[in-house]
């Protein structure tokens, strides 16, 4: 676009407001996700995509605050996602994650919509741990392993669903009333469903171990990698609080999502000696992914703000396209 062009740009009447049920009616696919957060990725190593590390605040309390900035011009988007999870909200029947995204033009500022930050989280994730997962695990992986049965969980199986030819699904869970849920979700999708009674059960054997394990003041590492067959694939969507620390150097290869961000934290995900690289890295074809049918490899991330600008631009896109979503006059 020349600067005629821009300037010609006419500000928008209205803002879309994209709730939940209007995003999950978009159905967007596993794969449209993943090839629109790795064509960012690619952006990002061209200078055409900008990615913030994460702002975080940790209050006393255990609630964990958290700010992603991402932007890029192509597709011409800026995307501010806020969130908050507070253990505490699933005793006052809210969900214990909360957030929002709001988008707006990357040239001139002005916003273009606000949407929901539960379903762009969960999607982001999920997509994130796909785009690892291509790289990274067996295509022919048929059983998955899952340490816990909350939102992301489900958000993996769906995503996972669609990159593999899962027979069979381990459950476990801290609490039964989600991972019964989970279960009922897994059979009707026609997946063989085993409730575990131990995590250890759950893992052991499996090709593919997705925790999404709810980080809290409380939560003690219970997991440990050498349970671990060889050619597994992890991905640790939980900071990798639920892992013990002195187990992570069984897997053969670690992947986190950004180096830079990851540099500019306090404590780290992992021993960086252990680190191979970066999503940036592997799409990029920088560092070797899965280099054989042995190998135990794993995904460790925090969240990666492009991977916000991604799902978000998606989902305003297609909205648009089909005339979805709330208008809101400016």
């Amino acid at each position: 676009m020349d600067n005629t062009q821009k300037a010609n740009i006419k500000k928008p009447a209205y803002l879309r407001y994209l709730s939940q049920s209007t995003l999950e009616n978009l159905q967007l696919t596993t794969k449209v996700v993943v090839e629109g957060i790795e064509a960012l990725i690619r952006g990002r190593s061209q200078s055409q995509v900008w990615n913030a590390p994460k702002a975080v605040v940790t209050p006393p309390d255990g609630r964990y605050m958290m700010a992603t900035l991402s932007a890029a011009d192509d597709p011409p988007f800026l995307a501010v996602k806020s969130l908050l999870l507070n253990p505490l909200n699933s005793q006052r029947g809210f969900s214990s994650i909360n957030a929002l995204v709001v988008l707006h033009d990357s040239d001139n500022g002005l916003p273009l919509a606000i949407i929901d930050g539960n379903w762009v989280t969960a999607v982001r994730t999920a997509g994130l741990s796909a785009v690892a997962a291509k790289w990274l695990a067996k295509p022919d992986a048929s059983t998955a392993a899952f340490i816990g049965c909350g939102v992301q969980a489900h958000s993996h199986l769906r995503a996972f669903a669609e990159l593999f030819p899962l027979k069979e699904i381990r459950v476990f869970g801290r609490g039964t009333i989600n991972r019964d849920a989970f279960c009922h979700t897994a059979k009707e999708m026609g997946y063989a469903t085993i409730a575990c009674s131990t995590a250890q059960d759950a893992v052991s054997g499996a090709d593919l171990v997705i925790s999404t394990v709810t980080i809290s003041p409380q939560l003690t590492p219970f997991i440990n990698a050498r349970w671990l067959k060889p050619g597994a694939f992890a991905t640790l969507t939980d900071l990798a609080a639920s892992w013990h620390a002195d187990s992570m150097s069984t897997f053969d290869r670690i992947v986190i999502d950004d180096l830079e961000q990851e540099s500019k934290m306090q404590q780290p995900l992992v021993d960086p000696s252990i680190v191979s690289g970066d999503l940036t890295n592997l799409v990029n074809g920088d560092i070797l992914a899965r280099c054989s049918n042995d190998e135990r490899t794993a995904f460790v991330f925090r969240g990666l703000a492009l991977g916000d600008l991604a799902v978000a631009a998606l989902a305003y896109q297609r909205a648009c396209k089909l005339s979805k979503g709330t208008l809101i006059e400016t």
